[in-house]
Formats: C-alpha cells, structure tokens, sequence
C-alpha cells in the first residue's frame, strides 16, 4: 500500500463513512492538534527515557489520545460503529496523576511562571499549550456537532496534567522556577 493516495491534492481528506471534508474542517483541525499533541508526547518519552516513572501514564494517554482522535473523525451518526471504545473515566484518571504528582511537589506555586527550565519541563509545557488549543479546536467542532463530554473533560484536565508535570520535573532536578508575577487574584476576596 502506497503512503500517498493524492486523494488531498484538491484540499479534502476522507473520514470515517467514506464523506470527504476540507482539510480546514472543524473535526480536521481538532484532530489534527489532538495528533500535534500526541507527537509531543512521544517527545517527551524518547527524552525521559524507558524506565522513567512517567512512561507508562504517558504510553496510556497516547493510546487513549487515538481513541479519542478516532472518535473525533466519526460523524455522530457513525459513532456507534466505531470499534474503538471510548472510556467514560478518562478525566478521573487525569484527575488522579494530577493529585499525585501535584502531592509530591515540594514547593506550592503562588506565582505565574515562564515555561522553560529543564528541557523535559518545558516540553511539557509544549504538551500543555497544545492541549489547550486542542481544546478550544474541539470546542469550535462542538458548535456544529456534539463532542463526546468525556473528550472535551479529558482534554482539559492533560493541560492541567502537563503543567503540574512540568512543576514536578522542575522540583526533581532542584531547578528554580522563573516566576512572573503572583497569583494577585487569588489574593483577592
């Protein structure tokens, strides 16, 4: 099988049904971000190394990411045919990486901070702004045809994930975080 088919030579690409869409398509633009992400994941993998704490929470997230991403490319009314299941708990389990790493960071955060740092850290930072925008490209697919809930929950909480990544990678190496300025309206009541 060849790699090219010229099938998007004229600026559509097929989805799942057989429709052909514009490459700029909501559902195109959302998965092409969520495929963004998930090579940045892979990044962060080679860089961390095999036996690192991260890689197996990491190798889950990619694969749920395809099953996510196949999920995005099904019309609604296709969506029960697609023979990737899509786990309703994909969030709670963000939600709990989130907790543990968050508890063994040494040093609350009570400023903004420049991403950078380590190169494991600011990659993670890369994986978060990604996430971000894969959000806010499923969001925009959403105004024309609903998103499973459970992928637009689980988009959000990786960002959050990758951030709070980012500060335990930090604190491991003992590398101080660049701050910007304080959380002013934290302060606030």
């Amino acid at each position: 099988m060849k790699i090219y088919t010229k099938g998007g030579d004229k600026g559509t690409t097929g989805i799942h049904g057989g429709k052909r869409v514009d490459k700029d398509d909501p559902r195109i633009e959302a998965n092409g971000t969520l495929d963004e992400l998930n090579s940045c994941i892979g990044l962060i993998r080679a860089q961390i190394g095999e036996r690192h704490e991260w890689q197996e929470m990491l190798h889950f997230i990619q694969k749920s990411l395809m099953t996510v991403m196949s999920h995005v490319a099904t019309p609604t009314a296709l969506r029960p045919q697609n023979p990737n299941p899509l786990p309703e708990d994909l969030d709670i389990c963000c939600e709990q990486e989130i907790d543990r790493w968050q508890s063994a960071i040494r040093h609350p955060s009570s400023h903004f901070i420049l991403p950078g740092g380590t190169l494991v850290s600011a990659q993670c930072h890369m994986a978060r702004t990604i996430a971000r925008r894969a959000e806010r490209r499923l969001w925009t697919l959403n105004k024309e045809e609903e998103v499973t809930p459970v992928i637009l929950r689980f988009i959000n909480r990786l960002s959050d994930l990758f951030f709070t990544l980012a500060r335990y990678e930090m604190d491991l190496q003992g590398t101080e975080e660049e701050r910007w300025q304080s959380f002013l309206y934290k302060k606030k009541s």
